[in-house]
């Protein structure tokens, strides 16, 4: 008699032991989450929590991080260095906040107010920008140091009888010039740079020596000396400048004198000067499309010209658009627009040139997400975000699905891209680890600005004010963070089994989930069938001692099941193991 043989029914297993982060693209692995809140790629391979924050200051009004020996922050109109809190008068109005800050040497310069500190001293701060205006300014012919010369023969034919040294102002040409008798040839040789005295009580108050500054004379007197002049030298109560004036003249008038910054849209430091970038009016009113550098070592002059190596810089573009950002990148300035990015290169002015590079660039508003991680330059363009190592950017935000994010902003910590980003519903707060090529979300944190100090990262929480401590190396002091991860449908490429022209329709049957739990965590586990919206609780664990627990999920026949994970406390989740077996088949 023949009794008929069952054919068994196909099974197989794949075990997932190292899990990938964020995947919100279509054909995410299941390796990887759909969504997910305050996870890390700390433990990787394994799947783990983020540290606690902790609280490092509560300001009434942060406007900006910036690293020294301390880590220093701008509140309201003072500047905070360490524990030492500077009054600055710095403006308050939401349109100069929050601050751009500048470090360069022991300075720090504090910008939209142009205002400077030196963190080494905090006792000297000050402006970057002079300006005074004084009542009966003398003027007189002088010598580079300001000492008047003893007496000068002055008309249109030289003196009779001259000693060596003796000087002589001919008045026969235009423009006169100042000459001095040499004995030796019987000559009479023309002094080549010439220098005038202006004198009036507290005319040099707010400068030093050789400060580019515009001169403003009252309509009509001494137009020769409007403009741009330099100081070659200064004391109480006077100035020295180059100029010739037959004779001493007193100005009844008001004479302004001033140092000025050009209006900038972004500042950085690189070289030991400041670079800023303009498009649009400048103080004068002229429309510019043009990047600035301050004199070498010197931010607070950018109009100082002398054809020398120190001189200050400025380079005309032909670019169209406004500029979107700016960073020092491995000893570069670069400057963004949405469409290409500026790079400066050479050591000083008659070596300078800009090269324009049509690419991808930061997006308008997004000039805070301008971050170095390691060698590698991040930032976020129109397109999502991007790394930037020197030739073309790539994108790097595919895994994050379709959402449009705008204004964001971002910092660098060991090997990861911290970035704040907004989109249609809020805000949430992203980690790339440069690494693993993984994305993880942490929570719905807007950040005003990041700051690295000391191996720490700080930010400045946009709804509380905090400034808090968001990553740090060893071990975190602080509550357990609330965390969740969602997979991706599990089954979605196990249609289809074929063998021995039969074909099986193969389901999932089991998951088995290798996990720890530290004490006091707890670990509760949903399942979701079919894209239904509905979870349904499969588990729930507790631990009072560290541990190992191996959970098995039986869901019922479906398409493609979701796990979902959520608890409090740390854990690990080192494996996800999916049976999968063959239901009814057909003849193939």
């Amino acid at each position: 008699m023949d009794i008929p043989k069952l054919r068994p029914i196909p099974m197989t297993r794949e075990v997932v032991r190292a899990f990938g982060g964020l995947n919100r693209a279509q054909g995410a692995g299941e390796w990887e989450f759909s969504h997910m809140e305050n996870l890390t790629s700390d433990a990787y391979p394994a799947l783990a929590p983020r540290k606690a924050r902790s609280l490092y200051a509560a300001p009434a009004s942060p406007q900006g991080l910036i690293a020294r020996d301390s880590l220093c922050y701008v509140d309201g109109a003072d500047f905070v260095l360490g524990e030492t809190r500077i009054p600055m008068g710095l403006s308050v109005r939401p349109e100069d906040c929050p601050k751009q800050l500048i470090s360069m040497g022991a300075w720090v310069i504090i910008l939209p107010d142009k205002r400077w500190i030196n963190t080494a001293d905090p006792s000297q701060h000050g402006a970057i920008e002079a300006e005074t205006a004084v009542t009966g300014v003398k003027v007189s012919l002088c010598r580079a140091d300001g000492r008047d010369y003893e007496a000068y023969h002055l008309g249109t034919e030289a003196p009779q009888s001259p000693k060596g040294g003796d000087l002589w102002l001919d008045t026969s040409a235009t423009p006169h010039q100042l000459k001095q008798y040499a004995s030796e040839t019987d000559r009479w040789t023309q002094v080549l740079t010439t220098f005038l005295r202006l004198e009036a009580p507290g005319i040099s108050a707010g400068f030093e020596k050789l400060d580019a500054v515009v001169l403003r004379f009252p309509q009509g007197v001494l137009p020769e000396l409007n403009g741009a002049n330099l100081i070659q030298d200064l004391g109480e109560g006077y100035i020295v400048i180059t100029g010739l004036l037959p004779e001493a003249v007193t100005v009844a008038g008001t004479v302004t004198v001033s140092r000025k910054m050009p209006r900038v849209d972004y500042v950085v430091e690189s070289g030991n000067r400041l670079w800023g970038c303009r498009y649009g009016y400048d103080e004068e009113g002229e429309f510019v499309n043009r990047i600035y550098a301050s004199a070498l070592g010197d931010f607070r002059n950018w109009n100082r010209f002398q054809g020398v190596s120190t001189d200050s810089y400025f380079a005309n573009l032909g670019t169209d658009g406004p500029f979107t950002g700016g960073v020092n990148y491995l000893g570069e300035a670069l400057f963004f627009k949405e469409n290409c990015i500026h790079r400066v290169w050479g050591s000083y002015p008659g070596e300078f040139r800009v090269v324009s590079i049509p690419c991808r660039g930061v997006e308008p508003g997004s000039h805070r997400s301008l971050a170095l991680v390691g060698e590698t330059l991040y930032f976020k363009s129109r397109s999502g975000v991007c790394a930037y190592d020197g030739s073309q950017p790539r994108l790097i935000s595919g895994k994050l699905g379709s959402r449009v994010y705008c204004d964001a902003v971002a910092g660098a910590w060991n090997s990861r891209l911290y970035i704040s980003m907004a989109w249609e519903e809020g805000r949430e707060l992203l980690v790339y680890d440069t690494r693993q090529d993984t994305w993880h979300r942490e929570d719905d944190l807007a950040v005003q600005c990041f700051c690295t100090h000391r191996g720490s990262l700080y930010a400045i929480d946009e709804a509380s004010r905090n400034i808090l401590r968001l990553a740090s190396p060893g071990e975190a002091v602080g509550e357990p963070v609330p965390w969740l991860a969602v997979t991706t449908p599990l089954g979605l490429t196990y249609t289809q089994y074929i063998t021995m022209l039969l074909l099986w329709e193969k389901y999932l049957s089991r998951v088995t989930l290798r996990l720890a739990l530290k004490p006091e965590g707890e670990l509760r586990l949903d399942v979701q069938y079919d894209e239904s919206g509905a979870w349904e609780e499969l588990a729930v664990i507790r631990s009072s001692d560290f541990r190992s627990f191996s959970v098995p999920v039986l869901p019922r026949r479906c398409d493609s099941p979701r796990l979902r994970l959520r608890g409090r406390g740390d854990f690990r989740l080192y494996s996800m193991t999916k049976t999968m077996e063959g239901g009814s088949s057909v003849t193939w």
